[in-house]
């Protein structure tokens, strides 16, 4: 039997960065550009988001978008990639504003779709659910002063929260209720 070694990690990559020159280092980030399409988008919105630029939310807004109302047909529903895509955007920018901007498109969208279509399923509304429950703590805990920026689009999730089914309709209201609560007066 034959033992195969394990990659070394972080330590040893980053001991060799520390090796190279800047050229070096930006040949390699240029390889790493052409290697695949998530590395070019990674790089993008953090380029982007450093310069202020709001096109890297824009980029990934449309990518959340596109799984519910594409453009053409109907909407796919690959919940994971719409999730995916504010993973992704969170990790290459650290933005906390971009981030529940796209939290709350996910949650806009999703309500949207079910008010137009009618009920999905549990897994469906669970999704909505997490991603609602965890931009409302991010609001709560990591920065209360956003809510303004949100606070008109977060009251109309709760207009259209009526007649949709599996609890979602009442998670949904009852959220909004709280952070009118907590931090409309803020």
């Amino acid at each position: 039997m034959t033992s195969e070694k394990k990659p070394a990690g972080w330590p040893a990559i980053r001991r060799y960065l520390d090796t190279q020159s800047k050229s070096e280092l930006v040949a390699l980030v240029k390889d790493l550009y052409d290697a695949s399409s998530s590395n070019r988008d990674f790089l993008h919105a953090r380029v982007q988001a450093e310069v202020g630029d709001g096109r890297a939310v824009e980029r990934y807004r449309r990518t959340i978008i596109e799984q519910f109302f594409p453009q053409r047909g109907f909407g796919k529903l690959k919940l994971a990639e719409a999730r995916k895509a504010i993973r992704d955007y969170r990790r290459a920018t650290g933005n906390l504003a971009g981030t529940i901007d796209l939290m709350l498109a996910y949650v806009e969208n999703g309500t949207q779709f079910t008010r137009e279509f009618g009920d999905i399923n549990e897994a469906y509304y669970n999704s909505l659910e997490s991603v609602l429950q965890e931009m409302t703590q991010l609001l709560r805990k990591k920065d209360p002063s956003l809510y303004p920026e949100f606070q008109e689009r977060i009251q109309r999730l709760g207009d259209h929260a009526d007649y949709i089914g599996w609890g979602y309709g009442d998670y949904l209201r009852d959220q909004v209720q709280l952070l009118e609560r907590e931090l409309a007066s803020e």
